[in-house]
């Protein structure tokens, strides 16, 4: 509750214009400080009008006054400077360490209004408490925080790059490549192949570019895919046992611990070991494509990073096992979208952001606009309560609205349930 009250008088929320001390002194908030989430008074730096004596100092707010001894404010110089104290019930009289009693104000709020929040944050049996509710928002409000969480969400993942690209030692090349890596996991396999390509270094497999069958023995076997005993092509395995053999040891290769693949329920086409196939011809090329996507310009020039057409065995095989495709493309156009929003966007704005090239920044949040939407349950379910999704940008806005507010219950944070919650509060 007091976390509740913290947020109304942040916000501004009180029922009535004219508010009073509990002895009767009128008091005008001209500002009502800056919120402090560490030790200390709750707020610092307040303005208030208390009576005709204008007082500059903090604010510290209880649900019951008597809380101010209960959390030992009264022998603690750092509430020396609290010129208000505002509480929902008025059960005793408050005094500084220095013993100055100090001004005190009940809350006024709606009286439901605590129960309200706590049904919007603690309700668990509806997908999203507010949905039947996000009709009552202005359209302007919506477009506006779908911006922010756009960009919150390409934050988020130009973050994590810069964290590889720090964790490589600032070659972006490598940071690309353990990137896209991760994106080939396509959400199940992601943490599997960020781990093989850390293990894995980019500088090896380019030192052995020239020869596909190596830089795949490399690629596999530090996957483990090479225990098998069951191979459809048991002399192309058997060669691909031999190069890793013989370069694990030449390296100093230790494969990852646990790598923890997933195929269950997985379509042949979208197997790791096919990916990881795909990643072999782009190294196999040079690795061309890092280069690439720090010259993206358009989304012809984003899309055709990733058309790729596999050759030798992988033309028409989806593992070791017998599982076979009709298609040598490497990615299908939904595939190659989705890698576009994972690895070209984040890339390209951190690069751009790296070296303050706006262009560069430009040209990634273009991508995203020129991208269609996302369709997936999380994306479905705002849809379904009438929020437009026309682009990439918003399915993406919509995937961290859902991720990072909703099923955090960061109600109080989200300009959504901020708007919904300021009703609730004028009652």
């Amino acid at each position: 509750m007091e976390k509740i009250m913290q947020y109304v008088w942040q916000h501004r929320l009180w029922l009535q214009q004219d508010l009073a001390t509990v002895d009767g002194r009128r008091v005008r908030v001209i500002d009502q400080g800056l919120l402090n989430n560490d030790a200390g008074p709750d707020f610092f730096n307040a303005k208030i009008i208390i009576g005709d004596q204008t007082w500059v100092g903090n604010v510290e707010i209880h649900v019951k006054a008597s809380d101010w001894y209960a959390h030992h404010h009264d022998t603690d110089p750092a509430y020396n400077n609290v010129v208000l104290h505002v509480v929902g019930k008025d059960d005793a009289r408050a005094y500084r360490p220095d013993g100055e009693e100090i001004a005190q104000m009940l809350l006024p709020c709606a009286a439901d209004f605590g129960e309200r929040y706590r049904r919007m944050v603690m309700d668990r049996s509806a997908a999203l408490p507010c949905l039947s509710r996000l009709c009552e928002i202005p359209q302007i409000y919506i477009t506006d925080w779908i911006s922010t969480l756009g960009f919150e969400r390409i934050y988020a993942k130009v973050d994590r790059v810069m964290s590889v690209v720090e964790r490589v030692g600032g070659d972006w090349q490598a940071a690309a490549y353990v990137t896209l890596a991760r994106a080939l996991g396509f959400s199940i396999n992601n943490d599997a192949f960020e781990r093989l390509a850390l293990a894995t270094p980019l500088k090896v497999l380019l030192h052995n570019r020239s020869d596909a069958t190596a830089v795949e023995g490399i690629l596999f076997g530090q996957a483990g895919f090479l225990d098998t005993t069951s191979a459809t092509d048991a002399d192309y395995v058997s060669r691909l046992r031999e190069q890793y053999t013989f370069l694990a040891a030449k390296y100093g290769l230790q494969r990852p611990q646990s790598p923890g693949w997933k195929m269950a329920r997985m379509r042949p086409p979208t197997f790791p070991h096919r990916r990881l196939a795909a990643l072999a011809a782009m190294i196999a090329d040079d690795f061309k494509i890092a280069q690439r996507i720090f010259a993206v310009d358009s989304i012809d020039s984003a899309r055709a990073l990733f058309d790729i057409t596999l050759k030798g065995y992988w033309a028409n095989h989806c593992n070791f096992h017998g599982a076979f495709t009709t298609t040598a493309k490497a990615f299908g156009r939904l595939s190659v979208d989705i890698l576009l929003i994972n690895v070209v966007v984040p890339l390209l704005y951190a690069y751009g952001t790296r070296y303050g090239s706006a262009a560069q920044r430009d040209a990634a949040v273009d991508v995203l606009y020129q991208l269609q939407p996302e369709s997936n349950s999380i994306v479905n379910l705002f849809v379904s309560a009438g929020i437009s999704c026309p682009d990439a940008f918003t399915s993406q806005a919509l995937i961290e609205l859902r991720r990072s507010y909703c099923d955090a219950r960061k109600c109080l944070y989200c300009r959504i349930g901020h708007r919904l919650l300021a009703l609730n509060a004028k009652g």
